[in-house]
């Protein structure tokens, strides 16, 4: 099963590709969408596993000589590996899918399981009933903290 990104995913994507610290108020008012919207949107691209992470951009430029000198490993590595101007074509993409549980492909409509604002994808009920009974606690505190937030954000 594959997942295809419309102009709207498309356009988020190719957004914070360009300013990873874009807000989604930013993002809106850039795509002339709701807020809302976008945040959905950013949700349901990061639970089908699209967007994996924001990462920073470094600039080298920034840092003194003599402190370069004093950069970890991990972090000179990851300056040499970055990917000056990287241009990617997003029209017309598919997603694969993986099962949350087994981690096998999803070759027929996903079974979807739904809690706070996240979605997990399984390639059968039996997975996804397993994938509740194993994560059953976590998934309650995080109904618990994403009810908690709401009720906050309403006062």
């Amino acid at each position: 099963m594959t997942v295809e990104l419309d102009n709207t995913d498309v356009a988020i994507v190719k957004s914070l590709m360009q300013d990873g610290r874009k807000s989604f108020r930013a993002i809106s008012r850039e795509l002339k969408i709701s807020t809302p919207t976008i945040k959905a949107r950013y949700d349901r691209l990061v639970n089908i596993g699209l967007i994996k992470s924001i990462r920073p951009e470094i600039d080298i430029s920034k840092i003194s000589t003599k402190d370069k000198k004093k950069l970890p490993n991990e972090l000179v590595d990851y300056i040499k590996n970055q990917k000056k101007n990287l241009r990617i074509n997003l029209d017309n993409i598919k997603i694969k899918l993986e099962c949350e549980f087994c981690e096998g492909p999803i070759h027929e409509k996903p079974t979807v399981l739904k809690f706070a604002d996240i979605e997990r994808f399984f390639c059968c009920t039996s997975c996804k009933n397993d994938y509740k009974e194993k994560y059953g606690g976590r998934i309650q505190s995080l109904i618990e903290q994403y009810e908690e937030n709401k009720k906050i954000k309403k006062a």
